[in-house]
């Protein structure tokens, strides 16, 4: 089961990114163009917030249920914290990744919540901008994107 979520959490974070750009590039037109806030718009975020939530729960697994380096890392996080590969999957990709998913709903909030088209477009971009920043950062672009099949 563990190579399988993997395999889903590698293959979703794609479509988190592409969902992501796609977001931010409607955001920052609409806000450029002073462009009324569309339903396509309201769309992107929603996607955006529904693709990271899939990609939270498959993480979530991972990190609780299937991972061996977490469970490595739990069951002696102190001594996980020496190890930059430890430490990485059990503290630093898991907050990153967390507080992206937070940017991420708090700009599709915030951007419904505003009275006016401008206020709507500058908060989803300035927040969904943010989010997909943090995952950027945070993906371990090391990984295969499929592992264990080859």
């Amino acid at each position: 089961m563990y190579v399988t979520f993997l395999g889903l959490h590698n293959l979703m974070r794609w479509i988190v990114l592409g969902i992501g750009v796609w977001a931010v590039v409607r955001a920052y037109m609409g806000w450029a163009r002073k462009s009324a806030w569309t339903p396509a718009d309201r769309r992107a975020g929603l996607f955006l917030t529904i693709a990271f939530d899939l990609q939270l729960l498959f993480g979530l697994l991972l990190y609780f249920v299937f991972s061996p380096l977490t469970r490595a890392a739990l069951a002696d996080f102190a001594g996980a914290m020496g190890s930059a590969d430890l430490r990485f999957f059990a503290l630093d990709h898991a907050l990153e990744m967390l507080a992206a998913v937070i940017l991420a709903h708090v700009g599709s909030a915030l951007s419904r919540r505003a009275t006016d088209d401008a206020a709507r477009h500058k908060r989803a971009a300035i927040f969904y901008t943010l989010s997909l920043a943090a995952v950027l950062l945070a993906i371990p672009w090391s990984r295969p994107l499929f592992p264990g099949l080859g």
